[in-house]
């Protein structure tokens, strides 16, 4: 099976290299999977980056040295290979400036089906995901037992083009074989995504016609969060693409349903760790080396933090650094 059309950026400089690529899966996987994307970095310090939360399930098949994971309220983990459920808060992922991996994009439903898991086991959490506790596909992972022996695969074959289109083998095995979404649980997960978050959760329950208990249940088993939360984070993805887009915090406010700019700017806050405007005049100012790579296709959503000149782990740095370093 052959994966989309490739496209890949790559600079160098006294910093180091980096290198990042980027495709469409097979359409036999979409809408369910929602992209790939190739990382090769080989740079001459530590990176931290801050990780804001999207609607999305992240699965990062790594290649070459752990990230360091932490947030508030989670435990510490360092992890080559990474499996991120659904969150309303942020993280902050660091390395030593060497990484390599693939990065695949889920909606939440398809990572259900793909490794057979009820998906608020594994929200606001990151884990490896050959310890998540069903196995991919279901239990049927073909010639591949784990996602450590796929990202060992992915590793030695030679292009990015390559690597993708294995990818889509092994999803197409995978999803066949696992326990399949409700057809309800996607249809009402398509409407909060389509309304950016906006309809409110009883018209959620009668427009896929079931009782707003029965799904919150199913939606919290097959997309990690209940319906309200998952709203919350997708409101937040939208003001993050207007802010980004020059919108001002009182037009996004508006036009995203939240009260006024307080309200925007606490809930911005409680799941960045930054108020709108902190965030949008970070993501503005120079950038090391290699850019910020935002797990979503045009939208702002990782901010690269400054690491501590005492501290090259980075583990005493926080944001407010940020803004007074530059």
């Amino acid at each position: 099976m052959a994966a989309g059309r490739v496209r890949v950026r790559a600079g160098q400089g006294p910093g180091g290299s980096w290198e990042f690529a980027t495709s469409a899966p097979h359409p036999r996987l979409r809408p369910g999977v929602l992209g790939y994307r190739g990382i090769r970095l080989a740079l001459d310090r530590p990176r931290r980056r801050l990780e804001t939360p999207i609607g999305a399930v992240t699965l990062l098949l790594g290649f070459e040295g752990p990230v360091r994971i932490s947030g508030a309220g989670r435990p510490t983990v360092s992890l080559v290979s990474v499996y991120s459920g659904l969150t309303t808060t942020p993280v902050v992922g660091e390395h030593d400036g060497h990484i390599a991996g693939v990065e695949v994009l889920l909606a939440p439903w398809a990572a259900f089906t793909l490794f057979g898991t009820p998906q608020h086991e594994v929200a606001d959490r990151a884990v490896d995901p050959d310890d998540l506790p069903h196995e991919p596909g279901g239990g049927v992972g073909g010639r591949w037992r784990g996602t450590g022996e796929l990202a060992a695969a992915l590793a030695a074959l030679p292009t990015w083009e390559a690597r993708f289109g294995l990818l889509d083998d092994v999803l197409t095995r995978w999803s066949a074989a696992g326990p399949p979404s409700a057809a309800r649980v996607r249809q009402a997960w398509s409407l909060l995504v389509r309304s950016a978050g906006a309809i409110p959760v009883p018209r959620l329950a009668e427009e896929v016609g079931w009782g707003v208990r029965h799904l919150e249940n199913h939606f919290r088993e097959q997309i990690g969060l209940g319906p309200k939360a998952a709203a919350r984070v997708l409101r937040l993805q939208r003001a993050r693409r207007l802010l980004a887009a020059g919108r001002s915090p009182a037009e996004t406010a508006a036009s995203c349903g939240f009260y006024d700019q307080a309200h925007l700017s606490g809930e911005f806050k409680a799941m960045t760790g930054c108020t709108p405007r902190e965030f949008t005049a970070a993501r503005k100012r120079p950038g090391p080396v290699a850019p910020a790579a935002d797990r979503l296709n045009g939208e702002a959503t990782s901010l690269v933090l400054p690491v501590s000149a005492d501290d090259p782990s980075g583990r005493s740095a926080d944001f407010s650094k940020t803004r007074s370093r530059g």
